[in-house]
């Protein structure tokens, strides 16, 4: 999305073997912070430490900068959100959002630590026809157990499943409420931000960025979200079957949504001030599936907060160390930037250590940086 500064109207963005490589270890990780730059590779081999925590239950391992203003063919890779793994083609894939003169495109990398891309696909409409700026913001992005990719989109909004050659094949129905003022209660530029499908591939969550006009409360509080879960029917299609709500902290948006184990979903929560920076932080929701469904409350503001799933903190970016990261613009720590994208990596699991990787979206400005971070997360 195009950042702004928060959607609070008042902020408004064994032996002799080991020993060998326990010397390769360690003269790899004594490169000079220059020497890293120039490779666009900054990483730390370790097991979780305090020296690198990010809170009580997160570790930085370690960032790249190679896709940063990457030219690719005629092409610039840029503007990323979204942010999720495709096993056919081992390889992570990223959409580009609503950017003037691009078309709707994933672009996929491999090897996060040190990301080349491999390739990009052109998401086009059921004539062949290619979505572009003017009827397309892509801001989700998952990869269903057949391997078509679902997308969201924040212009009206919607949710599109499109084929392995980037076509789309059918969407997913959107409550009339979620639409964009006048036709329903969302704002512009700030509807289904988060997408993800549950490791079984039978839970589809797709998640608001901002807060529906009648989710306000009497107070004026704004920080209550809707997130819609889809079930698997037999069809292979999926069905709304329920909403739930979610409080992000004040100030903060739901930037995107990442699910694991067989009810959990991770919320990353994103705010930005002009001339002091971004805050990213992730949240897990262990029990989200569960939690009730708030279809008919009217109004999440001034209902009771048993309603909302309950949340607990798992990464603080702003507490990483930077690992010698510099950043274009003010920023409480240099590691920060606009973070939209958000995925596990294969194999994590509730109640262990997951690999969760972030990539920020850069809106192709040159006070921002396409940013991959990778960190270690215990899961609950």
């Amino acid at each position: 999305m195009s950042r702004y500064e928060s959607l609070n109207p008042t902020r408004r963005r064994r032996g002799r073997a080991v020993s060998v490589a326990a010397l390769l270890l360690a003269s790899t990780a004594a490169l000079p912070v220059a020497d890293a730059q120039a490779q666009g590779l900054h990483q730390h081999p370790h097991k979780p430490s305090r020296a690198f925590a990010c809170g009580a239950n997160a570790w930085v391992d370690g960032f790249s900068d190679a896709l940063n203003k990457l030219v690719v063919g005629d092409d610039t890779v840029g503007g990323l959100s979204a942010l999720s793994y495709d096993a056919r083609r081992h390889a992570y894939g990223a959409i580009v959002d609503h950017t003037t003169g691009k078309l709707a495109k994933i672009w996929f990398f491999d090897h996060p630590a040190s990301p080349h891309v491999v390739g990009s696909l052109v998401l086009r409409k059921p004539d062949g026809s290619a979505y572009d700026e003017s009827d397309f913001d892509g801001e989700g992005l998952t990869v269903l157990p057949n391997g078509t990719y679902m997308v969201s989109s924040e212009t009206e909004p919607s949710v599109r499943v499109f084929n392995r050659a980037g076509v789309e094949q059918f969407d997913l129905a959107i409550p009339a409420r979620f639409r964009v003022a006048p036709a329903g209660e969302a704002t512009s530029n700030a509807t289904l931000e988060g997408l993800s499908i549950s490791p079984d591939g039978r839970t589809v969550y797709a998640a608001m960025e901002g807060v529906l006009s009648g989710d306000i409360s009497s107070t004026g509080d704004a920080n209550d979200r809707r997130i819609l879960v889809y079930e698997r029917n037999h069809a292979g299609g999926y069905d709304l079957s329920k909403e739930i709500g979610y409080q992000v902290d004040p100030g903060n948006r739901i930037s995107e949504v990442t699910a694991y184990g067989q009810h959990g979903l991770l919320v990353l929560e994103a705010a930005f001030t002009a001339n002091v920076g971004n805050t990213i932080k992730v949240y897990a929701a262990p029990h989200a599936l569960e939690s009730a469904d708030v279809t008919q409350v009217a109004d999440l503001g001034d209902a009771r907060s048993i309603v909302l799933a309950h949340k607990s903190l798992v990464a603080d970016v702003g507490q990483c160390p930077s690992l010698g990261a510099t950043a274009p613009e003010p920023q409480p720590n240099p590691l920060l930037d606009n973070y939209e994208g958000m995925t596990l990596a294969p194999g994590s699991a509730a109640g262990g250590l997951g690999k969760l990787l972030l990539i920020s979206d850069d809106n192709f400005s040159a006070t921002q940086n396409t940013r991959l971070v990778r960190l270690t997360v215990r899961l609950p």
